[in-house]
């Protein structure tokens, strides 16, 4: 045990000098956009370390806007909050959420280092496994009543209100509980609609989901069981795929596969298509691979694990499927090589200046496989007529101390009922409601 302990902390002392020694080789914007440079991999004996500490808000501190906007924190001392969901009459839902007990997952010396590498960057906590409900009563852009909601849930992430049904998608299962406008609290616990892929592995634990219009189908997104597929294919069945649930029948079929980490879901406003982001894979340079966003075409494969945006194959999957690879369409739009972006909502209030109308607010996590770091902020995609138009735009930044610290993580992100735009930061425990300056 001594020994393994020490061969850990080695490899940790190894792989902080081996992030020394690869780096980006083009600007991160290089790697955002319609047309992202994709260059050749850079393989290394040690995978690219540049971690960011978690630390959390010191007193005073806040992140920094763009011009003509301004922030405050619309809920504070909040427990790991992931993902929001805006109810109609105004309340806001928030998952205070962490990862399951996976103990198959990242075994062996690695496992212990990336173990350890995910506590220190503000995950792998104990989960508080509940939805709150945050209600902002004298119209101040601050909530004043907090309640817990659902409480004893496996690591939710994705809430969908249709009609009187609230559904909650749990790291294993869709659940469905009784809501009526105004409720503080539900005391039923759920009925299970649907299995999602888990099991002890469950690498990419969150789940997500989207109702659609007409409230007869949930879109649900589920992540790989690995970074590549380094445990094997047999253990990505029904992974690295968006699910179209029928909310009748109860049956989930695949509607979009070949995506490694699917996580935000929203229909755009223009063309009522599903739009999603999705994090790609690590460990061949900080480079690659792109981040993206992306319309999803019902049946349609995006490449994982085989290959990357696009046709780009990935020669560490054996057996290779030549096959499928040509089936692999290229992305809409990408975010930056590992900005691990999460939260997406499309604008269609009125709040905001008219350039905002139609387009993608997306909250970038942050990176750990990229030197130098990247993500950690809440970016902006202008859109024109139902498509990307024009560069990412800075909106939330300064989550990072000088120093390289983090302060904060964005991650879910969602409209207000006034249109301000709320953003889950969850290592500052805290949601932040942006709003125009004027």
């Amino acid at each position: 045990m001594h020994r393994a302990i020490g061969i850990s902390l080695g490899l940790c002392a190894v792989s902080l000098v081996g992030a020394c020694s690869e780096v980006a080789r083009v600007p991160l914007q290089a790697t955002a956009g319609p047309n992202p440079e994709i260059l050749p991999p850079t393989r290394t004996l040690i995978p690219t370390l540049k971690i960011a500490p978690a630390t959390g808000w010191p007193a005073g501190k806040m992140p920094v806007t763009a011009s003509g906007l301004k922030v405050n924190p619309f809920a504070t001392g909040l427990d790991h909050p992931r993902w929001l969901l805006v109810l109609p009459n105004g309340d806001v839902l928030v998952a205070e959420t962490d990862a399951p007990r996976k103990p198959d997952d990242a075994k062996g010396i690695k496992g212990m280092v990336m173990k350890a590498v995910m506590k220190k960057a503000g995950s792998g906590l104990p989960s508080a496994n509940r939805i709150s409900i945050l209600r902002d009563s004298d119209g101040d852009g601050v909530a004043d009543v907090r309640q817990i909601l659902i409480s004893e849930l496996n690591s939710p992430f994705g809430m969908a209100l249709i009609g009187n049904d609230l559904y909650v998608a749990d790291s294993d299962a869709i659940l469905k509980f009784p809501y009526h406008a105004g409720d503080l609290s539900i005391a039923s616990k759920g009925t299970k609609v649907a299995d999602l892929p888990a099991g002890t592995i469950n690498h990419h634990w969150t789940k997500n989901i989207l109702a659609s219009a007409d409230g007869g189908k949930l879109y649900v997104t589920v992540g790989s069981n690995s970074n590549v597929a380094e445990n094997g294919l047999e253990v990505e069945a029904d992974r690295a795929a968006i699910f179209e649930f029928d909310i009748i029948s109860q049956q989930l079929r695949p509607y979009a596969t070949g995506l490694r980490n699917p996580n935000g879901l929203a229909w755009q406003p223009q063309t009522g298509a599903l739009w999603t982001t999705v994090n790609e894979r690590d460990e061949i340079g900080s480079d690659l691979v792109p981040d993206y966003m992306t319309a999803v075409k019902p049946g349609a494969f995006y490449g994982w694990p085989y290959s990357y945006y696009g046709q780009h194959i990935d020669t560490r999957v054996k057996p290779q499927r030549p096959d499928l690879v040509a089936q692999a369409i290229v992305p809409d739009y990408a975010l930056g090589a590992h900005t691990a972006s999460l939260g997406l909502a499309f604008y269609s209030a009125h709040l905001f200046p008219a350039h905002y109308i139609g387009g993608a607010f997306i909250g970038q996590h942050g990176s750990w496989n990229r030197q130098p770091q990247s993500g950690y902020k809440v970016v902006f995609v202008p859109f024109q007529n139902g498509q990307p138009n024009g560069p990412i735009e800075d909106i939330l930044t300064g989550f990072l101390s000088v120093d390289g610290k983090a302060m904060g993580r964005p991650v879910g992100v969602a409209i207000d009922a006034k249109g301000a735009l709320l953003v889950a930061d969850d290592v500052g425990h805290t949601i932040w409601r942006v709003v125009p300056s004027q």
